[in-house]
């Protein structure tokens, strides 16, 4: 193949990708079409068929192989880890609040909320009739028993931090709920649209949990950990005309190879997290479409400060300047994100700190906080496991960078199965990976604040437990932008994480698979909401 009819079939791929995506008007593309030597009869055919595309339409079985999965997996709401369990819960059930693809807060379960005046009392207001899979109306009493699973000292919840600041929950009618908070947070109602805060029936515990009992768009059909689920059409969906399709299959497939291979066969029509080295093949291939969108997805490297010598925040600097980030970033990713900087929050976040300075690899650095730990090198174990696209060969990357500051990093190759039950949190480095968070304050008391149940450094840092308390209260937009600028910068510098790259979200589909323009950046897979938003053409 010549390398200018490569060229031709590369431009009418992107022509086609800007009418499916609503992005040119007819004329622009009949104009386009014209000067690439498309038949006019051709090009109008195309153009209809995109109007049809852009439509959703009900019908068909959505097939899609999506990764993280274990045979320990449980859709109990504050147990979820990743895509296969998270996809499958949000499936069967809802939040009380949902973040669209387009970023904006909407209500799920929730009609309304408001809050008292220093935000420390939050009222929300359901939906009226809405019903679970088996036939109960929800009212107030299901938002209430769901939400005190994951508070308590006997919590084991991921979202237990989340909620940690509720002093009570209480019904007011059948229809309302109040949140009374020890302090104001002005970002309560985001918070409440975490996965791990699944609304399920009133009662709901343990192996319960598994039937998949709640109010989503599908109802459970199948559900072998690790390995698939089956849905079908829930007929009274509370959301008008969703979801589009009939029902969904979702496989756990772990290998990238496997999950490409099941889509260039037609075993499935969507796939998470393609391997982003061969990606530029896969968009070659006709019937193929690449979905990408920029956003929170974070790769990073956890090390527990309650260990040695991790509990050396000298240590700890040497090891964040001795990764070479624009080196992981052009050969982990592919230049597909940006570079991060040694904390969670993302460039396209409200509070970003956009002035803090961007820290590069610097082997002198290194060896400089080396001495100051009163060490002339270094040997230490970096458990790593293909739990992200290139997870392992950034470790290995990650060890030579390191060699020239005189740290030998001793890759441990882990399994990807039982990896977030054996190894994250448990080792004492890891690389690990984050979706993210909507704002701020959800990120930091996720994983950062001294008594988060997902805390993968065991950090514990006064200063920043008593900034982040604040911010949260705070109304004065600017007060609190300085406060969470402060935060990312003590994370930066004295937190016991990695983080060498944000990472673009990227699926791969079957063109027959319609999708909404702008695809959600929080989550994988559209935000996890893609059986619910996207369509058969």
């Amino acid at each position: 193949m010549s390398r200018e009819i490569e060229r031709e079939r590369a431009q009418m791929r992107e022509l086609k990708d800007l009418l499916l995506q609503g992005e040119i008007t007819r004329r622009d593309f009949l104009g386009r079409a014209g000067a690439l030597g498309i038949a006019v009869t051709a090009a109008t055919s195309m153009w209809g068929s995109s109007a049809l595309a852009s439509t959703p339409k009900q019908g068909g079985t959505l097939r899609q192989a999506l990764r993280g999965g274990a045979t320990s997996d449980t859709l109990e709401g504050g147990a979820l880890l990743d895509t296969h369990s998270i996809n499958t819960s949000w499936q069967v059930r809802n939040t009380l609040t949902e973040v669209t693809n387009t970023g904006e807060l909407v209500g799920e379960l929730a009609e309304s909320w408001e809050a008292s005046d220093d935000a420390s009392v939050w009222t929300f207001r359901l939906r009226k009739g809405v019903e679970f899979h088996n036939g109960k109306t929800l009212d107030a009493e299901d938002i209430i028993d769901t939400m005190n699973q994951h508070r308590g000292n006997n919590s084991t919840s991921a979202a237990k931090s989340i909620l940690g600041p509720v002093q009570d929950i209480k019904a007011d009618g059948t229809n309302t709920v109040v949140f009374t908070l020890q302090d104001g947070s002005a970002d309560f109602p985001f918070m409440l649209a975490d996965y791990h805060l699944i609304v399920a029936p009133a009662g709901t515990r343990g192996k319960d949990w598994d039937k998949g009992i709640g109010t989503g768009p599908f109802v459970l059909t199948e559900w072998e950990p690790g390995v698939r689920s089956a849905t079908k059409r829930n007929p009274n969906y509370f959301k008008e005309g969703r979801p589009y399709f009939d029902g969904a299959e979702s496989l756990n497939i772990s290998g990238q190879i496997a999950r490409t291979n099941a889509l260039r066969t037609g075993d499935v029509e969507a796939m998470e997290d393609p391997d982003l080295k061969t990606l530029h093949l896969l968009e070659r291939i006709p019937g193929m479409k690449v979905l990408e969108a920029g956003g929170t997805k974070h790769y990073s490297m956890p090390m527990r400060t309650d260990t040695a010598p991790f509990n050396d925040n000298n240590v700890r600097l040497a090891l964040k300047h001795a990764v070479d980030r624009q080196m992981l970033l052009k050969t982990i990713l592919r230049g597909r994100g940006y570079l991060g900087n040694d904390h969670p929050i993302g460039r396209t976040q409200r509070f970003f700190a956009s002035d803090i300075p961007q820290r590069n690899h610097d082997p002198d650095k290194a060896k400089f906080h080396l001495r100051q730990a009163g060490l002339s090198e270094l040997t230490v174990q970096l458990s790593a496991a293909d739990i992200y696209a290139g997870g392992t060969d950034a470790a290995v990357l990650y060890k030579e960078q390191a060699a020239s500051a005189g740290i030998n990093i001793e890759v441990v190759p882990e399994p990807t199965d039982g990896y977030w039950d054996n190894v994250w949190r448990q080792k004492p480095w890891c690389i690990a990976f984050w979706s993210g968070r909507a704002t701020e304050d959800w990120m930091f008391a996720t994983a950062y604040s001294a008594n988060a149940e997902w805390n993968d450094s065991y950090w514990k840092h006064k200063r920043f437990n008593q900034l982040l308390k604040q911010a949260r209260a705070e109304l004065d937009e600017n007060r609190r932008g300085e406060m969470y600028a402060e935060c990312q910068q003590l994370v930066r510098d004295e937190g016991g994480v990695v983080i060498p790259v944000f990472a673009n979200l990227v699926a791969v589909v079957d063109e027959k698979v319609g999708t909404p323009e702008t695809i959600a950046g929080n989550w994988a897979m559209d935000g996890n909401k893609n059986h619910e938003r996207w369509w058969f053409v």
